[in-house]
């Protein structure tokens, strides 16, 4: 009997396309936002629009508008589906190490030549990305299932400067979790702890009263 493996491209697809984006219907949406930090609360009103642009309101606090923009425009960035071919297309993957839990390590070659990953269960666990000059790496500790892909649910990051190997800044623990707003599931919170020098900041974003915008009719 002959078994036939995967190649490590075809198990990091199958990982990738598995992730849970939006479909290109997705109308945006708009919600409240409360942000807790450092004991300071502060409310906005925030928009992510249908191509996926956010702008955030009713806020004079210019720090925590851009902490909520910056959230807002992540989490609108991650829900983007992007074909394989147009993000991984240049580069070329083979296989590391497999760990005890099952992980298996995806080498990648090419354009972005350094980079590394880990899938297990279907799902991308882990992330070592050039990102900006700065090595960005992400380890997934849980996950959402939602029937049409994966959410992370909690996980954590670092960065790295890629010349010395240095950490730079301290480690981020984040936890999301999301709601399904007609057919689509919206983050509505996330919490993010990040530890510097062994002191913890907590930064907490909670979104209430998601609303999806009404589709833009086609002309």
């Amino acid at each position: 009997m002959t078994v036939t493996q995967i190649s490590a491209q075809e198990l990091f697809r199958a990982a990738y396309e598995n992730r849970y984006t939006w479909d290109k219907d997705f109308p945006g949406y708009t919600a409240d936002i409360t942000f807790k930090h450092d004991g300071q609360v502060t409310t906005a009103k925030v928009i992510v629009n249908a191509n996926l642009k956010a702008e955030v309101s009713d806020v004079e606090d210019e720090q925590a508008k851009q902490a909520i923009h910056h959230q807002a425009w992540e989490i609108a960035i991650h829900r983007v589906r992007r074909c394989f071919e147009d993000t991984h297309g240049a580069n070329t993957f083979s296989y590391g190490a497999t760990e005890e839990n099952g992980a298996v390590e995806i080498l990648v070659g090419g354009k972005s030549e350094g980079d590394k990953y880990k899938v297990r269960n279907n799902e991308v666990s882990h992330v070592h990305r050039l990102i900006h000059g700065t090595f960005v790496t992400i380890d997934t500790f849980s996950s959402h299932q939602t029937g049409e892909g994966y959410l992370s649910h909690t996980y954590d990051s670092v960065y790295h400067d890629p010349a010395t190997g240095q950490q730079k800044g301290g480690r981020s623990e984040f936890t999301d979790e999301y709601e399904k707003v007609g057919k689509y599931f919206i983050l509505n919170r996330r919490e993010i702890k990040t530890e510097t020098a062994g002191e913890i900041a907590t930064q907490e974003f909670i979104f209430s009263n998601i609303k999806l915008l009404e589709p833009v009719a086609a002309e």
